[in-house]
């Protein structure tokens, strides 16, 4: 396995002749992480106050070891698939998830989370770090524990590197970030947005991407996930009652989602470091992205990156509302 990037997109792709790894998620066979299961006696990278445990991923789509050795290929680039892959076990209870756990309990995983991206951005070799949560079935839930998972890539992703060249395009024409500029109009507003907290809100984005697409963000401007949540006292359990119910919310709709973090890239490495990521911390913004898995579709998807949605957000976000 390698990385290969397509000189057309500049996307870095995974390729190779790998068998394909079948998802164990409703399985129905016994429980690999919980007591007495084949992976429950390795050493954890990490283990909370709280009993959230991190593990290397038994089977890592990117490699610890090494470095990632660039190479050309006439027109082309490779490397190596040098990088981190964890699981983050989020309660020693198998089906304890995120929807139904206290909030206590979900602000100790969001605790977790900050400690690894703090711990794995120290890694000169990574440029960015991903965390994101699987549910269900559609949804590629990987092992029937309640879990997440965290990669660390000696790249940006392409999505990710669009944003950020987007939000630093708002901020030069008009010195503010795009964020805090669509917070403002969401709450001015109203119909969109789902809950706010003193410090967060989540709101349905005016441009979805899929059905009841929903977004967490700080009401304040802050750019690093990682360090936002370090630096504010009770941050994180305020934040977690807002992603507990976002995810409730959800589960009234589908059982199939995905949930990623997004923060600012490693920019204390100095490869590939340039001018362009100089004013992150002031145009950019963290948040939590949830995106359902709803299986009927009225219409084919037939042109890539222009997204059908069949649910209108502010019709999604009152029955969101409603679900609460």
């Amino acid at each position: 396995m390698e990385l290969r990037k397509d000189p057309v997109t500049q996307s870095w792709m995974l390729v190779g002749d790998e068998a394909p790894v079948v998802s164990t998620g409703d399985s129905g066979a016994a429980c690999e992480w919980c007591t007495g299961g084949r992976l429950e006696s390795r050493r954890p990278i990490l283990v909370s106050p709280g009993g959230v445990r991190v593990y290397p991923h038994p089977r890592p789509t990117f490699q610890i070891e090494g470095s990632p050795s660039h190479a050309g290929e006439g027109l082309y680039d490779r490397m190596r698939t040098v990088g981190a892959h964890e699981v983050v076990l989020e309660s020693a209870a198998h089906e304890r998830q995120l929807s139904v756990a206290s909030d206590h309990e979900v602000s100790d995983v969001l605790n977790v989370f900050a400690a690894r991206i703090v711990d794995l951005k120290k890694d000169q070799r990574f440029r960015y770090v991903t965390v994101f949560k699987n549910s269900g079935r559609l949804g590629g839930e990987e092992f029937s524990h309640a879990h997440s998972q965290i990669t660390a890539t000696p790249f940006i992703p392409r999505r990710m590197v669009y944003v950020l060249k987007s939000a630093r395009a708002h901020f030069q024409a008009k010195e503010r970030c795009v964020f805090c500029d669509i917070v403002q109009e969401e709450e001015s507003r109203g119909v969109r947005v789902v809950e706010t907290t003193p410090n967060y809100i989540a709101l349905c984005p005016f441009a979805p991407r899929v059905p009841y697409e929903l977004w967490i963000l700080p009401r304040y401007h802050a750019a690093s996930y990682e360090e936002d949540l370090g630096s504010r006292a009770g941050a994180s359990l305020e934040l977690a009652g807002v992603v507990r119910r976002s995810l409730a919310r959800v589960k009234h709709i589908t059982d199939d989602c995905h949930m990623v973090l997004h923060t600012t890239p490693n920019t204390s490495t100095q490869r590939g470091v340039t001018v362009q990521w100089t004013t992150i911390a002031d145009d950019y913004h963290w948040h939590i992205e949830v995106l359902p898995i709803v299986e009927k579709r009225t219409r084919a998807y037939s042109i890539k990156e222009v997204y059908y949605c069949p649910v209108s957000p502010e019709k999604a976000a009152e029955e969101l509302r409603r679900s609460s």
